[in-house]
């Protein structure tokens, strides 16, 4: 695998990706700036807070902010806060101020300081602050920089400025204990530029990025297959593979699917390794991750060549079988947990290595459907391969009363499958035949409805789970079709030291 081309594929992933990140974070600043449409602010939602003193007062907020006098230009950054009383028709007080003014005329006076708010489900924090004096009524002060009082809902807005900030709410006549509605907002005129900067940098590193990983994905696909270059002949063409004949014969007469799938399980396994495994692949997955993501350009790209020419460029259709060739070895070393060999960083088939994955290449596909069988016409098929390899589900319970949040999990098929085996590993040294053969179905079942989803073939994915280190069929059938070769599993490896 040339170093060349697989640095302009991570690169230009790299880039990509950030891109996909200031995107996102445009599109959702722009979103924001959408609800301030009119004046509006974004809010939270209304909550009641209830204290049993003279004051229910927040947390010191410091603001810090290098603009000279240390106060943003007007709308820049704008706070509102809104408060009723309960009931309403008592008068409500809520001011803003800076903490040391907040402190002195607190001083000495029992309030309460709200010092966490959570909100999945709702739930405050209150620390009380001891005192004897009563405080004289907060309509008669003037230190507040924005304030409000009467009954019914009191609004007060005021700009960011730096210093140390504290909201205060009371009864508007200085009476103890209460109970308060509160609604916090934020506007800002920001909103808008950040997020159009964010978009026009993504856009810049999407230009930059997405010709990177085509080219070098093609160059690197050319370089993992130079038989497709060899095999096109004077009319630019590529022969089809050769159907099998009909054995007669109703059990044995069905034609494999073009994606072959292998893994040979290692006779003699480690009882304890599999639990690290998954901390062992996270260089793997790393990359992998930068080579998914040209996997996924590179499919659009040649979807587009194939709408026009019925053709799957030969480079790319290399390529992107090497990521899933890639791919699988990953999954083999630490999901499926059929050996302790460490997966090698190539996308190029290896020999020693017990599993391989590939696909023969078409001589044409089918110009229609690359609009609708990764999706509409493969749906099916993700129903089926998402109930078996689903991500673990969660369920939340909420108890009544206390409001604690209890939240369980339970994994996927496949996953339950690889612990089951795990277990038996560290218990028994073996992992049982038939669960390995089940566990390679299930993923020979994922991977061919990849080979379907990628436009890599035209021909619809079987609803069977071919159990096994094999496919079903994946004996000689002709000299000049795919499959011609069987490959045999490799050696047993020896048992890794600590097993």
């Amino acid at each position: 695998m040339r170093a060349g081309p697989l640095v302009m594929v991570l690169l230009g992933a790299l880039l990509v990706s950030i891109a996909g990140g200031l995107a996102f974070g445009g599109l959702l600043i722009g979103a924001l700036a959408g609800f301030q449409r009119d004046g509006q602010f974004l809010t939270t939602s209304t909550e009641r807070f209830a204290y049993d003193s003279y004051a229910l007062t927040t947390q010191p907020q410091d603001v810090r902010l290098d603009t000279g006098d240390g106060v943003l230009p007007a709308g820049i950054a704008t706070v509102q806060l809104k408060a009723t009383n309960v009931p309403s028709t008592k008068a409500v007080f809520v001011g803003v101020a800076r903490q040391s003014d907040v402190d002195a005329y607190l001083e000495s006076v029992r309030h309460t300081e709200l010092t966490d708010v959570r909100t999945d489900p709702f739930r405050a924090a209150y620390r009380d602050i001891p005192g004897s004096s009563v405080p004289a009524p907060p309509t008669d002060q003037t230190f507040w920089t924005a304030s409000a009082s009467g009954t019914g809902t009191q609004v007060i807005s005021v700009d960011v400025r730096s210093g140390s900030w504290a909201a205060v709410v009371m009864n508007a006549d200085g009476s103890p204990t209460g109970a308060v509605d509160l609604q916090a907002g934020l506007r800002s005129s920001l909103f808008v530029p950040v997020g159009l900067t964010l978009l026009l940098v993504a856009g810049l590193l999407m230009l930059v990025g997405i010709p990177l990983m085509l080219i070098g994905a093609n160059a690197l696909g050319k370089g993992l297959d130079p038989s497709l270059a060899h095999g096109v002949d004077r009319r630019g063409g590529l022969p089809e593979e050769p159907h099998r004949a009909s054995s007669g014969d109703p059990t044995r007469d069905f034609l494999p699917y073009p994606a072959r799938l292998t893994g040979y399980l290692q006779p003699r396994l480690s009882r304890w390794l599999w639990l690290v495994k998954w901390l062992l692949v996270i260089p793997h997955l790393v990359v992998l991750w930068l080579l998914w993501t040209a996997c996924f350009f590179s499919t659009i790209a040649a979807g587009v060549v194939i709408l026009f020419t019925g053709r799957y460029p030969a480079g790319l259709f290399a390529f992107t079988v090497g990521v899933l060739r890639w791919t699988w070895r990953v999954q083999f070393y630490a999901a499926a947990l059929g050996t302790d060999l460490y997966p090698p960083f190539t996308l190029a088939r290896v020999s020693d290595y017990p599993t391989d994955f590939d696909v023969p290449y078409p001589a044409r596909l089918h110009r229609g459907l690359v609009l609708v069988k990764w999706w509409l016409l493969a749906l099916p098929q993700l129903l089926v391969v998402a109930a078996l390899t689903g991500a673990w589900s969660t369920t939340v319970v909420v108890l009544p009363g206390s409001g604690d949040v209890i939240r369980t999990t339970a994994p996927s098929l496949l996953g339950l499958l690889s612990l089951i085996a795990g277990v038996a590993l560290l218990f028994t040294a073996r992992y049982p035949a038939p669960l390995f053969a089940l566990v390679m179905g299930i993923h020979r079942w994922t991977y061919r409805v990849a080979t379907y989803v990628f436009l890599l073939r035209d021909e619809y994915p079987p609803f069977r789970l071919d159990q096994g280190a094999e496919d079903a069929d994946s004996g000689p059938r002709d000299a000049a079709g795919w499959g011609a070769t069987r490959v045999q599993a490799p050696p047993a490896p020896s048992r890794p030291p600590g097993s």
